[in-house]
């Protein structure tokens, strides 16, 4: 139920994030999601991707910082209170959620949020015990 998502360390200097951008093009790979974050001097980008491995080679070839990290793709009902309610037994739970950003779905009446917990495997079953939807790599990965 995990998802690798590629860690990137980029310089903050423009053409960099289109240096990678172009490599993964180069080598077939789809951007599934994103997010970018970043201080003076470098950036994160997080990706999730189509080939992981593929990618990480690609990436690494060329000279990046590549690491890996496994998130947690959730099914949130896209209507008012369907991130309280996901945050709500997270907390209770004593989950931390260290990060997380949005993945875009073409249809449907839920929106997919990628999360990083402080302790993955406990997040999962909190959210499974609760009939909350998580969605496998193999599944997003090929959306």
């Amino acid at each position: 139920m995990k998802v690798d998502q590629l860690s990137i360390f980029l310089e903050n200097r423009a053409g960099r994030l289109a240096e990678v951008t172009k490599i993964l093009e180069d080598n077939g790979i789809n951007i599934r999601a994103l997010s970018l974050a970043d201080t003076s001097d470098f950036g994160i980008l997080r990706l999730i991707v189509s080939d992981f491995e593929k990618a990480r080679n690609a990436l690494k070839e060329n000279g990046f910082t590549v690491g890996r990290t496994n998130v947690v793709a959730v099914e949130v009902s896209d209507e008012p209170g369907g991130l309280n309610n996901i945050l709500t037994l997270l907390q209770e739970s004593g989950i931390n959620v260290e990060y997380m950003y949005a993945f875009v779905q073409q249809s449907g009446n839920s929106a997919v949020l990628i999360f990083r917990f402080d302790r993955t495997d406990q997040g999962i079953e909190v959210l499974q015990k609760n009939n909350i939807t998580v969605i496998p790599g193999e599944k997003l990965y090929s959306l």
